[in-house]
């Protein structure tokens, strides 16, 4: 199974495609499971205008917006669903840095096929604390960790990643590669993923605890797409016996 797990339409404000561009893009590269996981605050915003907003509003309060985004995009998914099958995502943002693009978690988002988090090595302004699993735990639906480098965050603080990954095997959380190479990143690849599948111990480890990999490439132009770069990491983790996450709601 090809999968791409990570992806982003004109409701992030860093993206610009309508859901139906990517989810063809995927379908004429081979992907047989498709997420579209647009930045919370994006969607739970709306509007430009409304996140660069200097005053005071209820932004804690994405109202139905999350609902509506959700079910947009399952109308997409039943559209293409006998082409492919497109599940129904969403990516928190958990640092403060930025204002008001930390996800405020009293909004109900359980009803998503999963919820991407990122920021989580970055402790010091991140709403999670490093704590994944009380945060993932306040989702209600399935949790990955996007372009995270887990095992140097969890070298920093002294943890031992086999019962790490271990421990979210059993919670049902899995871990991001992301593949991306594109614009919008200046066409950067991620230091730990090269690193993954050139280290034989980090993969034993993974594929020993039992925990999940998803890959995703972060789309946010469809002219950029790298169809064959989802492919590639996708067969390795098949090659190395490690479990795609999610692989079960394919159809």
């Amino acid at each position: 199974m090809i999968q791409d797990l990570h992806s982003h339409t004109y409701y992030s404000f860093c993206g610009k495609d309508r859901p139906e561009e990517i989810v063809e893009a995927a379908i004429a590269g081979g992907i047989t499971l498709f997420g579209i996981t647009d930045h919370a605050h994006g969607v739970g915003q709306a509007r430009r205008c409304v996140y660069k907003y200097e005053g005071e509003a209820l932004f804690a309060d994405y109202g139905l917006t999350l609902r509506r985004y959700f079910d947009h995009i399952n109308l997409i998914r039943e559209k293409y669903a006998d082409r492919i099958t497109v599940l129904r995502g969403i990516e928190l943002r958990t640092a403060t840095d930025v204002r008001r693009a930390d996800f405020p978690l009293q909004n109900d988002i359980s009803f998503f096929d999963y919820a991407l988090i990122e920021q989580l090595d970055q402790p010091e302004i991140s709403v999670a604390g490093g704590d994944l699993f009380d945060y993932a735990g306040r989702c209600g639906c399935p949790v990955g960790i996007a372009h995270t480098d887990l095992f140097s965050f969890l070298e920093k603080r002294g943890e031992d990643p086999y019962r790490y990954f271990r421990r979210m095997a059993e919670a049902g959380l899995f871990w991001e590669l992301n593949v991306s190479y594109d614009s919008i990143h200046q066409y950067r690849e991620h230091a730990y993923v090269k690193r993954f599948f050139q280290d034989a111990e980090q993969q034993a480890i993974v594929r020993e605890s039992g925990v999940s990999l998803s890959v995703g490439f972060d789309g946010h132009r469809v002219e950029d797409y790298r169809p064959d770069r989802v492919r590639e990491a996708c067969l390795r983790l098949e090659e190395m016996g490690i479990p795609l996450a999610l692989s079960h709601l394919a159809t």
